[in-house]
């Protein structure tokens, strides 16, 4: 295993799962170089309530896109829904479904770069549970290798994946925030009890990927907390921020400015706080020897439903059903679990436990402090996630820039299988086998 760059680490990604060098590159060149469309399940539209549509979007992010919908349509936001959020820089394709709309009151809508094909009528609108993956087509361009030796190394590690079968099933960046990756740190600062450090994290810590003129308005913010002033300086598409610093001026409750934001978006903190655990738990399984797609005593699993890992069907290991266990994981029926630390949270048992615990000792918080006691609504009761990303890339060079396909359950991110191709910042070192379990601190 090879070391990882230092911004992936310091997201718990600290390993790459393949020793094949990478083909490096750049990735979103064009915005055609990123197509994401899902795959749900099949359905009859035959008559009801949802207008149910297939939304093809350039360059929009989902809620960005209902928001303005929902504008031209003159509906609210809360008649639209869909099965999951898309990429922003990228072209995609999903269905979503509008309760009462007519199909001729589409005409109003008219957006740029947003296509919208009428696929019928239902009496239930689309729901989490209709999606079931997406489906990714994906070039790499710059590449600084001929063609030749670009594509003996995508070959390489198209091989290593199969032999693995999969990827270690890692939280990208967008979790975290592709641009500003501020997110987990919030989450952070709301379960250590830090309502204040958490909006101010959020509000005034400035990145370099921003205007200048945004990190300038962050650090005055960040230095005398003048949210008066700050609503004046802040750019208009910073609705968010704004909407947070206008309820601190009235109100001055840093845990409660959080209740300006939509549900699915508070809660997003607290959740990539424990993303950043689970990669870094999953990190520290790769570093022991410790197999994803095959149980040991002590690991905790899930089972597949319609081939799709089901969180809450778990089952503990131990040496009286461990074969058997493995027997359905060889089959894809039974996956490996890591937690995702709540206040609901248990542990493992044996080595696979004393992984879990000595991540969240380090972290030196409690799992009752997940509660976030000065606004429980942020806070989280846990679950867990399966260890192994099951994926079968198909990666081709053409004319200079690299081509890659694959199929992703949902919830997992396709940034995890781009980075084992192309490994940017890799470092050798990695070793593999058995290791001794390396504290955090030391590698981040």
């Amino acid at each position: 295993m090879m070391e990882a760059s230092e911004f992936d680490r310091s997201l718990g990604m600290e390993l790459y799962a393949t020793d094949s060098p990478g083909c490096g590159g750049r990735l979103r060149s064009e915005i055609q170089d990123f197509v994401v469309e899902e795959l749900v399940l099949d359905q009859r539209y035959e008559g009801g309530r949802y207008l149910i549509v297939e939304v093809e979007k350039a360059d929009w992010e989902t809620h960005h896109l209902v928001r303005d919908l929902s504008r031209q349509l003159q509906i609210s936001q809360k008649r639209f829904s869909w099965a999951g959020t898309k990429d922003k820089n990228a072209i995609t394709r999903q269905r979503m479904s509008i309760y009462g709309l007519e199909e001729g009151e589409l005409v109003r809508a008219n957006l740029p770069g947003v296509n919208i094909r009428v696929l019928g009528r239902s009496n239930r609108g689309i729901s989490l549970g209709d999606l079931r993956g997406n489906r990714f087509a994906v070039r790499i361009r710059e590449i600084d290798l001929d063609d030749s030796d670009a594509a003996r190394r995508l070959e390489a590690i198209t091989g290593e994946i199969g032999a693995l079968g999969g990827l270690p099933n890692y939280f990208g960046v967008q979790r975290f925030g592709e641009v500003r990756p501020v997110t987990h740190l919030v989450g952070e600062a709301l379960v250590r009890g830090d309502p204040e450090g958490a909006a101010m994290t959020y509000l005034a810590l400035p990145f370099p990927g921003e205007p200048e003129s945004t990190r300038a308005a962050r650090e005055r913010l960040f230095a005398d907390h003048d949210f008066g002033r700050a609503l004046k300086e802040y750019p208009l598409r910073l609705r968010y921020e704004r909407a947070m610093m206008a309820r601190l001026q009235e109100e001055g409750d840093f845990a409660r400015s959080f209740d300006v934001l939509a549900d699915n978006l508070k809660r997003l903190f607290v959740h990539a706080y424990q993303s950043l655990l689970f990669n870094r738990m999953l990190s520290q399984r790769m570093r022991a020897g410790l197999p994803l797609g095959r149980a040991v005593e002590g690991d905790v699993v899930c089972f597949s439903k319609d081939g799709l890992p089901e969180p809450n069907k778990l089952q503990a290991v131990d040496g009286s059903n461990v074969s058997a266990v493995n027997r359905l994981a060889e089959r894809g029926r039974a996956f490996v679990t890591l937690p995702l630390f709540g206040y609901g949270s248990g542990f493992a048992g044996g080595l696979p436990g004393e992984i879990e615990r000595r991540v969240l000792e380090r972290e030196k918080v409690d799992l009752t402090d997940f509660r976030v006691q000065e606004n429980p609504d942020l806070g989280s009761p846990g679950s867990r996630r399966p260890a192994l990303l099951r994926v079968e890339p198909v990666a081709l060079m053409e004319g200079g820039s690299a081509l890659l396909k694959f199929d992703l359950p949902p919830g997992s991110y396709a940034t995890v299988v781009l980075r084992e191709y192309m490994k940017p910042g890799a470092r050798e070192g990695g070793g593999g086998g058995p290791r001794p379990l390396v504290p955090s601190s030391e590698i981040l």
